[in-house]
């Protein structure tokens, strides 16, 4: 199981350093819609210590793709040069959450919303061909997202698009925030490509009383090959990193198989 955390391109020696097996970097903060940026930002992942596998954070807080107002020629420029990039940093995964980018607007159609965002997936699908990388859906809870807040409803989208490129994450927070049973990563397993991590209060793996033994029970019982990625909040970054390697590489191995 390769394990990695979220976090900025500036600790990528921190986490090799602990052990860490990759990073996640957010994409949007990566100056895509800069060139001399963009540049810059390519440069520094190709000289990354640590392999830069994942990549989360998708769209910039002002770019939308559900909305009366989407401005596609924008939309379109921002993918082209996120598809390189993501290419250039040899990316597994790149996680769509970005709930400012999906939220549906009040008053605004529930359909057309969900068109839109089916629209967005396939272009992105289009975008990512040939790069070998994979776009999941990261379902949110309702606190963060007004739409796709489950793993079940996320599948629903990649289903509709049907396209390798297009698959789902399961977030262990988001996950527990909308009581969402285990059983639904085995009824999807097809379908289920990342996975992040957090414990009580979104702290660190380890830190909580989340049940990762029923958790990672299922993962192992369907085969899961996919990463990784701790996605949460620490006091002491290096000691609360450190804590949680060693939980999980711990733990994953006595996890019991459940269905």
């Amino acid at each position: 199981m390769d394990i990695g955390w979220c976090r900025p391109l500036e600790d990528a020696a921190l986490l090799r350093g602990i052990g860490y097996d990759y990073i996640e970097v957010p994409l949007a903060e990566q100056g895509l819609e800069d060139a001399a940026t963009c540049r810059a930002s390519t440069a520094a992942l190709r000289q990354s210590p640590l392999p830069t596998a994942a990549f989360n954070y998708f769209f910039p807080r002002d770019l939308r793709i559900v909305g009366p107002q989407i401005d596609r020629v924008r939309l379109d420029a921002y993918l082209s040069r996120a598809a390189e990039l993501l290419a250039t940093a040899k990316a597994r995964i790149a996680v769509m959450g970005s709930a400012w980018a999906r939220n549906v607007p009040e008053d605004f159609e529930r359909a057309r919303a969900e068109a839109q965002i089916l629209a967005a997936l396939d272009l992105i699908a289009d975008r990512l061909e040939g790069t070998g990388c994979t776009l999941v859906i990261e379902p949110l809870c309702r606190r963060e997202s007004n739409i796709i807040n489950s793993v079940a409803e996320a599948v629903v989208y990649a289903r509709k698009i049907g396209r390798p490129q297009i698959r789902v994450l399961a977030d262990f927070f988001h996950m527990d925030e909308e009581k969402e049973p285990f059983e639904t990563l085995s009824d999807n397993r097809d379908w289920l490509a990342h996975v992040h991590l957090a414990d009580t209060g979104r702290r660190h793996p380890g830190s909580g009383a989340y049940d990762y033994d029923g958790f990672f029970g299922v993962l192992k019982a369907i085969d899961y090959r996919g990463m990784i990625s701790a996605e949460c909040g620490v006091g002491d970054p290096e000691a609360d990193m450190r804590a949680s390697l060693a939980f999980l590489r711990g733990h994953w191995p006595k996890a019991t198989q459940r269905i």
